[in-house]
């Protein structure tokens, strides 16, 4: 017999819930005889049998290891070499001389065992075909699989991402009686949760509870953790009310979990609840825990509060605050404008020996650059080297707005000189702001310019950038410079808003261009952007004093339409005045 006939791949196809191959593939006649023939010299000579033939070893999809037991296999008992040979011979036959005969089906109901069954499980080299041969035995043989057999299964099908499928060995497990490892179940339940399907990892804890199985706590919180960043605040909230007494029981980090996520979602109130339910379950808030409740607080501008609580364990010491505690409230001050309450505190930090951050210097230089106050705001930026700070694109960023806030633009262009001097790129920020302030001073070639060198960069622009620009172009009459910014900033992925589309609309009417105007009002309705009312006022009165009432009068009646059909994201293609995605922004 040649050996590619041994070699050939079988067929795969999808059946139900996994990749798998097809097992309806038949071998010719004499590789069946060949293999029975194989079958009945193991029964009749066992005490004489030979180390496998490499012919009998599929190369291919199932993989055998050498040697006297499976690789990896953790039985406290060494296999002995008659049943390896027994393993390799089951594991061929079963792969290629479907479906057995009756004779082989009968031998091997004699003599498969649940440890043999678990050999031929972990020989066998893709889950897929483990799950096979694991029905095949259980619907044939009437095997009680072993745990091991399950726990390598749900391992297997947990860590390839199939998890129907381990989700079906899961509830041959129950059936069987075995109860599953909290481990094991643990990972099934993060393996859902990462899948998005918390539908699942929840009706699995659900089921492991009535079980009356443990579950670790880690699992549980990694699953409420999960929720968490996809925004299920409200779900994990239930969930873990729903699991509480049941088995679980929560710690320090199911708590933190619990808080930072209602912080966020700005549910401070709801947030203290279990800040002071920790102590019922033998818990302590930690430095995470106060940072998170303080962070919270200061977001939602209620700094006193926050300052309060910082207080609170200032005084007790345990745990002692740290510069993420003390940052969060010199920031809240900070949006407040209260900078003589955030100087203080930065004071107060410094001589309690926590040493601040960069992130505790650009919170105080950005406060000072709203309020004006740019004298403090470079004395925090002189403060910053004598503790081992080095200025970032933030703190660079905040110097620059708080210059162009004073009308200093040459200040900030000398900032702007200094950032390239220690290679720290500018971000999307900080060419807003500096584009902004140039245009406000009319000195729109310097904020061209910038344009053109924020193009050659891989920064993704915001139509913010480009907006004061075109607005600054269209009032100087220069149009074109105008729809040219505006081809730019396409070609860069950035597409006009409302604002953009409502200048150029202006723009040309000022210039006299209407029916380039009407050609951009239609391109706006075309791609979705609703004008508001101001600006459709606006169009509707320049038409008007320009001989245009009927085209004024569309223009309204197009937009109330619009106001009618909001629910519907296309556009009626029947209206006039509604263009097509080609018209060009102007002629």
């Amino acid at each position: 017999m040649k050996g590619r006939e041994f070699n050939k791949k079988p067929n795969f196809k999808k059946i139900g819930h996994l990749q798998e191959d097809s097992f309806e593939s038949r071998i010719r006649p004499r590789y069946g005889v060949g293999l029975h023939m194989t079958l009945f010299s193991f029964t009749t000579r066992a005490s004489r049998v030979r180390p496998a033939s490499k012919l009998f070893i599929p190369q291919n999809h199932v993989q055998f290891h050498g040697g006297s037991h499976p690789q990896g296999y953790k039985d406290g008992r060494r296999v002995q070499k008659h049943e390896a040979w027994f393993v390799k011979v089951v594991c061929t036959l079963f792969f290629y001389s479907q479906p057995l005969n009756d004779s082989c089906l009968g031998y091997l109901r004699m003599n498969l065992t649940p440890s043999i069954e678990f050999q031929v499980v972990k020989w066998l080299s893709h889950p897929a075909f483990g799950l096979k041969f694991f029905e095949f035995s259980r619907v044939n043989f009437n095997i009680t699989h072993s745990y091991q057999t399950y726990n390598l299964l749900l391992r297997s099908f947990c860590n390839m991402g199939l998890l129907l499928s381990a989700k079906l060995v899961f509830d041959y497990m129950r059936i069987d009686g075995h109860l599953p490892d909290s481990s094991v179940v643990g990972s099934m339940i993060s393996s859902f949760a990462r899948a998005g399907n918390f539908g699942m990892a929840k009706t699995l804890l659900a089921e492991i509870q009535s079980d009356d199985v443990g579950i670790s706590v880690f699992s549980v919180n990694n699953l409420l953790n999960m929720m968490i960043k996809q925004n299920q605040v409200e779900e994990a909230v239930s969930l873990y009310k729903e699991n509480l007494g049941s088995n679980f029981y929560p710690d320090n980090w199911t708590f933190n979990i619990l808080i930072q996520g209602l912080c966020k979602a700005g549910q401070v109130d709801q947030a203290f609840e279990f800040f002071y339910g920790m102590r019922s379950f033998d818990c302590s808030p930690d430095i995470l825990t106060y940072n998170t409740i303080i962070g919270g607080l200061c977001r939602a501008n209620e700094v006193d509060r926050g300052h309060k609580l910082l207080n609170e364990i200032q005084s007790r010491g345990d745990p002692a605050p740290d510069v993420v505690t003390y940052t969060s409230v010199i920031s809240g001050f900070c949006k407040l404008g209260k900078m003589w309450e955030a100087s203080a505190l930065f004071n107060q930090m410094i001589n309690s020996g926590t040493v601040p951050t960069v992130v505790t210097f650009n919170v105080l230089i950005d406060g000072f650059g709203k309020v004006g106050d740019m004298l403090s705001a470079k004395s925090m930026y002189g403060k910053m080297v004598s503790f081992g700070c080095v200025a970032d694109v933030v703190t660079f960023t905040s110097l620059i707005d708080g210059y162009c806030r004073n009308g200093d633009v040459n200040q900030s262009l000398q900032l702007w000189n200094a950032m390239k001097t220690r290679y720290i790129p500018p971000n999307v920020y900080t060419y807003a702001i500096t584009i902004n302030a140039l245009c406000k001073e009319n000195r729109l070639h310097e904020a061209r310019e910038l344009l053109r060198e924020l193009k050659c960069t891989s920064i993704v622009p915001k139509p913010f950038i480009f907006n004061p620009v075109i607005d600054g172009f269209c009032k100087s009459g220069d149009l074109d410079e105008a729809n040219l910014i505006v081809g730019e900033m396409e070609e860069k992925k950035c597409y006009p808003d409302k604002l953009t589309f409502t200048i150029l609309i202006i723009g040309h009417c000022m210039k006299g261009r209407m029916l380039d105007a009407i050609g951009i009002f239609n391109k706006m309705l075309s791609v979705g952007c609703t004008p508001d009312c101001v600006m459709v006022d606006s169009l509707a009165s320049l038409l008007f004093k320009a001989g245009m009432p009927i085209e004024a009068s569309r223009v309204t009646t197009i937009v109330s339409q619009d106001m009618k059909l909001a629910s519907s994201s296309s556009l009626d293609n029947n209206v006039p005045l509604r263009i097509n995605r080609v018209v060009p922004v102007a002629v």
